[in-house]
């Protein structure tokens, strides 16, 4: 049967079974007739996007099923066959929360990138893991005898035929997405192998308690398919999904699970799986079942037809086809979707070890989530946080796991690497490291101690997790070394280990243990005494009272370690030798798309012992956020409301000691963005106010950066004195998002950010606001022309805040000069306003001259390096009381202002044309000269010499290419 559904597929990952949760029904109506017209599909890694025109799906009388649609004079399918198609499309087809978060780039039209899949065996499997060698739980990145899904039941080679296959696979693989992708395959038609798929979740079955027969399950779950079950035994080409083996604890031997070949007897769902297994219930059907590795021994061997096992993205051109669908979407700029495939695709070919982590499906997901923040932050939006994409990747892959359904802890899967990975982690932290022996992972993951239910738990974490956090170094001479698989993982999880409490000491564990069992001894000591004291003296008991004292006692310790948090937190972010590193989402920006030009020799190891982690403290301030804890809590991990309160408490104390301090622009980025991640409005409002100006020169203000400095800074309502955005890359959304920052701001230095008239729009609105504070605005170095120069004399037109602006070299010209010349006096405020380096002539010079001098405030008009004559000079210069500044001489004597000329030119040197400069300097030194070959002052010829001089040395350093 030809299909003529499109089917597109991006990606594996894994996706929590949505089949009891967020129903949603996506059929529409064709004439009266549901029909599937368009179908979003998105899991994890991938979001597939089906159509298919009205189709009518007819299976032959010969296979058993005659499934002709049926429809209802009502026009509604009755048929049950077509009717699970379509209720499956719909459960299936719903986006999950974690992917609609991310925006309309993560639910668009994609083409699935399959994970390579191997046929294994069971020797492969269950080979037995060594007890010092770790290095066995790395994949190969060639998967020979390769397969695709289609090909999991074709008979093998000899001609036996497969009846069970084990779909097997670490964390993070995507085996979830391949079971979904071969379900809606089977809906639209594209699977015409089995005429009833019937998937099941081994999760909701581990709930069940009661006996229940296979009939009764499947009609429980799915009703349309109930007039079907009577005759279900009969039909060939039924496939059984068993969807995450791990959850069932299952007995094969015959004394414990009886058999059953009867679909409607009732028995425990553990012995209907079995016997579904061994072939005994429903012998025609097949059945495929996804599992962890460590599950695989739970069903023997004997009842297994094939292993199949998902090796990820074997090579890089997976990974960058994945990444370039992934990252392409209509939203963005194709330029710079284009750019960032590119410079990706680059690092991944010269980084080995991102390949190496981008080999897990999962962590390609993490890292395009990554890059959406980055790049795709819109201005008008509130980004998602750091914190929460990668507690939101977490919970995408281990929500509700535990680590072995069969151990009686049943400790959640998440929790155990909390301790274990996360105490290696925090340890790398605090000595600096990045790179691990066996013996560190041996030590955190206490293999020393002689107890088998630790063993064990080990033992499945390592053939099921190991490999999702730790992976062997790929750098030649290293591969006995293991490295966290995404570098950011590992201060995330060292933030988790901290922030939970498991960075205790021997005694404190200790105390905590023998508190609790006091306080319970002394609840029921405390009972009876009560009972006593009204027949004995009250003195006899006095000894017991003291009991109450032990958890009040332990309280205060526990408290002291709270506030060690605390501590902990504040010296990792302020820490005195990050002060010159760039700010940390540069840093992250770079680890993923790498840099651009030569490496430095610190540089060529992107997991170099010199790693600054100071992600380390901003995670832990985002995982204090409500709503991460609130997502923790979904993974086992909780941190309570009231040392989250705490540690709170005792952090504002320490950071309101150290953020007094004037910090470095990139610091400042990063304490900003601490801020943010915190999620704590309250919190942030009363640092904030703390802060005494905001110096953010040559950061790259991206979207994302914006977005947190005017939430961070905007929401507080903080006056700031001076703003220093100079060198900033900023543009018109920048401007439109800093808005409610800048005009709370009385002093801005938005130097060299070429800003043109567009940002010109932005800034009249920012002056014409009715809360506007600026009494200083420097936009020196910006193209604004004269178009620009119209866009602000609109805004000095209603504004009565500004008191100087400086427009130094904004190519204005003497269209530019004019325009001010006939606006200035709109204006009743402006008391200084710098015009020089503007390419302005005699004419416009002397007719803004003459404006200046009208103003009622105006006292001066910077107008030096200018394309000015003699004439030019002398007439602007003998304008009554305006204090117009045009050279480095007033007539026979220097001019008063000659340092702030100078202090202007080197300020700006860096952006300016050194030829011009050096002409310009020679012609005022000649002016120089003139001056002081007229006075006959000796102090005034000292005092024009010594202005010869810093001229003549600026001369020679900008000559010399120093300045």
């Amino acid at each position: 049967m030809q299909c003529r559904c499109s089917v597109l597929r991006l990606g594996a990952f894994r996706h929590r079974n949505y089949l009891q949760e967020n129903l949603v029904r996506s059929v529409v109506r064709v004439n009266g007739v549901p029909t599937c017209q368009q179908y979003v599909y998105h899991s994890g890694l991938s979001h597939d996007v089906y159509r298919s025109d009205r189709t009518v799906f007819l299976l032959s009388k010969s296979h058993g099923l005659f499934c002709t649609s049926r429809r209802s004079q009502s026009g509604v399918v009755t048929d049950p066959i077509q009717q699970h198609r379509q209720r499956l499309l719909s459960w299936f087809s719903v986006l999950p929360t974690e992917e609609r978060q991310f925006g309309p780039s993560f639910a668009l039209d994609s083409i699935h990138v399959d994970p390579v899949i191997r046929e294994s065996s069971s020797e492969n499997i269950l080979r037995p893991l060594s007890e010092l060698t770790l290095q066995t739980q790395h994949q190969s990145p060639s998967c020979p005898q390769s397969m695709s899904v289609s090909q999991l039941f074709t008979p093998h080679v000899n001609g036996n035929p497969v009846r069970n296959v084990v779909l097997y696979g670490t964390v993070g693989t995507g085996k979830s997405t391949l079971i979904r992708k071969l379900v809606l395959d089977w809906c639209h038609g594209c699977k015409s192998d089995f005429k009833l798929i019937i998937p099941l979740s081994c999760e909701d079955l581990s709930q069940v308690t009661a006996p229940v027969s296979m009939t009764r399950l499947i009609s429980k779950k799915y009703l349309h398919l109930r007039e079907l079950l009577p005759t279900l035994q009969d039909y060939p080409g039924v496939l059984f999904i068993l969807n995450s083996l791990e959850w069932m604890n299952l007995d094969f031997r015959m004394a414990n699970t009886e058999l059953c070949s009867d679909p409607n007897e009732p028995m425990p769902p553990t012995a209907l799986l079995v016997n579904l297994l061994r072939g005994y219930l429903l012998p025609e059907a097949n059945v495929l079942v996804t599992t962890r590795p460590s599950a695989v021994n739970r069903i023997p061997r004997k009842y297994i037809d094939r292993y199949a096992e998902i090796c990820g993205f074997s090579d890089t051109e997976l990974q960058k086809m994945y990444f370039q669908l992934r990252l392409g979407h209509q939203d963005a700029d194709p330029r710079e979707t284009e750019n960032l495939a590119e410079m990706l695709s680059r690092n991944l070919e010269h980084h080995s070890q991102l390949s190496a982590a981008c080999f897990l499906p999962s962590y390609c997901w993490l890292t395009c989530a990554t890059l959406h923040l980055l790049y795709y932050t819109k201005p008008d939006e509130s980004p998602a946080t750091l914190t929460g994409i990668y507690t939101t990747f977490l919970r995408l892959n281990f929500a509700g796991e535990v680590l072995d359904v069969t151990h009686p802890s049943k400790i959640s899967l998440m929790l155990y690497v909390a301790r274990t990975v996360g105490k290696l982690a925090y340890e790398g932290c605090n000595s600096r490291r990045t790179k691990f022996t066996e013996e560190d992972i041996i030590k955190c993951f206490h293999v020393q101690a002689d107890s088998e239910e630790e063993l064990n738990l080990l033992t499945v974490f390592r053939y099921d997790a190991f490999g999702f956090f730790l992976t062997p170094c790929v750098q030649p001479g290293q591969e006995k070394l293991f490295v966290f698989t995404i570098p950011a993982m590992q201060e995330y999880l060292a933030a988790l280990y901290v922030v939970l409490g498991e960075n205790k000491t021997a005694l404190q564990r200790l105390g905590k243990e023998l508190s609790e069992v006091i306080s319970k001894a002394g609840e029921d000591v405390l009972a009876v005494v009560n009972v006593l004291s009204k027949f004995l003296p009250l003195r006899i008991f006095t000894l017991f009272n003291l009991l109450r004292f032990v958890p009040r006692l332990y309280g205060r310790v526990s408290g002291q370690s709270r506030d060690n948090i605390a501590e902990t937190m504040t010296a990792e972010m302020f820490r005195e030798e990050d002060s010159y590193n760039d700010d940390v989402l540069d840093q992250i920006n770079s680890s993923i798309l790498g840099v651009e030009g030569p490496l430095q020799p610190a540089e060529v190891d992107g997991f170099s012992s010199q790693e600054a982690f100071e992600l380390f403290p901003i995670f832990m301030a985002g995982l204090l956020s409500r709503q991460n804890r609130a997502m923790l809590n979904q993974l086992g991990c909780t941190i309570m409301n009231m040392d989250a309160l705490k540690i709170t408490r005792a952090l504002k104390k320490h950071l309101l000691r150290c953020s007094l301090r004037r910090l470095p622009p990139s610091e400042l980025m990063d304490f900003l963005f601490f801020l943010y991640e915190f999620q704590n409005p309250s919190f942030t409002a009363g640092l904030v106010n703390s802060l005494r100006d905001l110096d953010l020169s040559t950061v790259r203000m991206t979207p994302l950066k914006c977005n947190v400095v005017a939430a961070v800074i905007g929401g507080s309502g903080k006056l700031i004195t001076d703003a220093d955005f100079s060198s900033c890359h900023l543009d018109p959304d920048a401007i439109r998002t800093l808005a409610p920052v800048l005009r709370r701001c009385q002093n801005i230095n938005l130097y060299m950010n070429s800003l043109g008239p567009d940002s010109c729009k932005e800034i009249k609105e920012l002056l014409l606001h009715p809360d506007c504070g600026i009494s200083s605005l420097r936009l020196c170095n910006n193209p604004l022309a004269p178009e620009g120069a119209q866009q602000i004399v609109e805004g000095l037109a209603g504004n009565k805040s500004l008191k100087l602006l400086s427009l130094l070299r904004t190519d204005l010209g003497d269209e530019g000069a004019e325009i001010l010349a006939n606006n200035l006096g709109k204006n009743q405020h402006l008391k200084e306003l710098n015009l020089a380096y503007n390419g302005i002539h005699d004419q416009a010079a002397l007719r803004l001259g003459e404006a200046a001098a009208r103003h009622p405030t105006l006292s001066k008009v910077h107008l030096y390096f200018n394309e000015l004559s003699d004439n030019g000079l002398r007439d602007l210069q003998s304008l009554g009381d305006i204090r117009v500044i045009v050279s480095l001489t007033e007539g026979p004597d220097a001019s008063q202002h000659w340092s702030l000329i100078l202090r202007e030119l080197k300020a700006n040197a860096g952006g300016w044309d050194h030829a011009r400069m050096s002409s310009h300097l020679t012609l005022l030194l000649r002016d120089l000269q003139s001056s002081r070959a007229m006075t006959g002052n000796l102090w005034r010829k000292v005092r024009i010499l010594r202005v010869e001089t810093e001229v003549k040395l600026m001369l020679n350093r900008i000559q010399e290419g120093k300045l």
